[in-house]
């Protein structure tokens, strides 16, 4: 893949999914750095401190947001991740990956504009490497 995915976050308390998708990215070579965050705060709290000195290295072209976590869950992190998004200047595609498969959060979180898609877990190899191509629309 020439124009591999230089940085991918996973936003996730799920520590077993959280292995099974760092294995699945690794095995394939989909992306050249990892990051994972436990929780929304955590994740929002990197990214205000990316926002003081605009490391554009820093900042992941795309991000695995999970909804349900402890401290602060992925619609609070979307909230806040909406506001601060642009002044980032970096696009970053963001996919929900939720166990849910209620229809009132699937449509909520595909209403989002920072939301490029939601994926029901468990994300398979194909849902990966298909997104990290870039050929998932």
């Amino acid at each position: 893949m020439s124009n591999k995915i230089a940085l991918a976050c996973i936003i996730d308390d799920d520590d077993m999914y959280v292995s099974l998708v760092k294995k699945i990215i690794e095995a394939k070579n989909l992306c050249q750095n990892l990051m994972v965050f436990q929780n929304g705060k955590a994740a929002l709290n990197y990214f205000e401190v990316i926002l003081s000195n605009l490391d554009q290295k820093s900042i992941p072209e795309i991000i695995f947001l999970d909804l349900n976590m402890p401290v602060m869950d992925g619609w609070e992190f979307l909230d806040n991740f909406t506001r601060i998004k642009n002044k980032l200047g970096k696009a970053i595609t963001l996919y929900v990956v939720s166990s849910s498969i209620n229809p009132v959060d699937i449509e909520r979180a595909k209403s989002i504009n920072s939301v490029k898609d939601y994926l029901i877990k468990p994300v398979t190899i194909d849902d990966l490497e298909t997104i990290f191509s870039g050929k998932r629309t």
